[in-house]
């Protein structure tokens, strides 16, 4: 599952062009599903009506094809229903809902926070934990305290922590999916017994990290480790400066996005062009 950047033009506008041919390029190289309005698509510098219509467009392109699975989180509990809602009536077939960012609220209010949501708008919702960009940790009580709750199916774990993945997996309710949200250890985590990655490498290399999932998912080990191998510069170079930076120099270097990000984000460094060229070499991208 591809958590995909969104294309943009030089000024910051949104180029729904290019994000059209973007999804069908994740189409024909076997994504499994696409994760539009996530961090790696800058939701925090998308306005409202924006993050809806990105969630639409992306839903349309689709035509059902594969699961969308839309972002919708936010530090507002009243904000992240809002845009719930909208995924809902755009068609999407769940959300990903992050922790709520910056207000830094306790186990309780993350539990108040995701049932009021799973309350107010019925679809299934996955939860997202990445405390290195919301400064909260939802901890893995707290995530199997959520997975009684009927229609939050599972949670992207991002800390890259298989032991609480394990715990997660072995106490949670049946059915309750293990999701990655690291992609330097996606391949440990999915032969521990995890369900699947939500991938920025994706973005870039998606047929490769496809086999790499269905491989870790069978527990092939060995056939993990050959796809991993190609893939393990990009799991690291990718954060080289903080997400969606290098991703999307990345693709305009590939030619399938133009020259555009949203301030605060900036174009990447040219410090760090060149060890990005190599790791798109080393997994077969340019």
């Amino acid at each position: 599952m591809v958590a995909i950047a969104t294309p943009m033009h030089e000024g910051g506008a949104i180029d729904y062009e290019t994000l059209a041919k973007f999804v069908e390029f994740h189409i024909e190289n076997d994504t499994d599903a696409i994760v539009p309005a996530g961090t790696t698509g800058e939701s925090a510098t998308l306005d409202h009506a924006e993050h809806c219509e990105v969630i639409r467009f992306v839903v349309q392109q689709v035509k059902g094809r594969i699961p969308v699975i839309a972002g919708t989180g936010a530090n507002s509990t009243r904000e992240a229903i809002d845009l719930t809602q909208c995924a809902k009536d755009a068609g999407a077939d769940a959300c990903l809902l992050v922790s709520p960012y910056y207000n830094k609220p306790t186990q309780e209010g993350l539990v108040l926070h995701h049932q009021a949501i799973a309350k107010a708008v019925v679809i299934p919702q996955i939860l997202y934990n990445v405390p290195g960009r919301t400064a909260c940790d939802l901890l893995p009580e707290t995530a199997i305290r959520l997975s009684q709750v009927e229609n939050i199916i599972g949670i992207k774990e991002a800390t890259g922590d298989i032991g609480r993945c394990e715990k997660i997996l072995a106490e949670s309710e049946d059915g309750f999916l293990l999701i990655s949200g690291d992609d330097a250890t996606a391949m440990e985590f999915l032969l521990a017994g995890g369900h699947g990655v939500i991938t920025v490498v994706g973005n870039v290399a998606p047929k490769l990290f496809h086999e790499l999932c269905m491989a870790g998912i069978k527990g092939d080990r060995t056939n993990a480790q050959q796809f991993n191998s190609k893939l393990e510069r990009l799991s690291v170079d990718l954060f080289i400066e903080s997400n969606p930076i290098p991703v999307k120099w990345c693709l305009s270097e590939m030619g399938l996005f133009p020259k555009g990000e949203r301030l605060p984000m900036t174009r990447l460094s040219s410090a760090h062009h060149e060890t990005l060229r190599q790791a798109l070499r080393i997994a077969g991208c340019i």
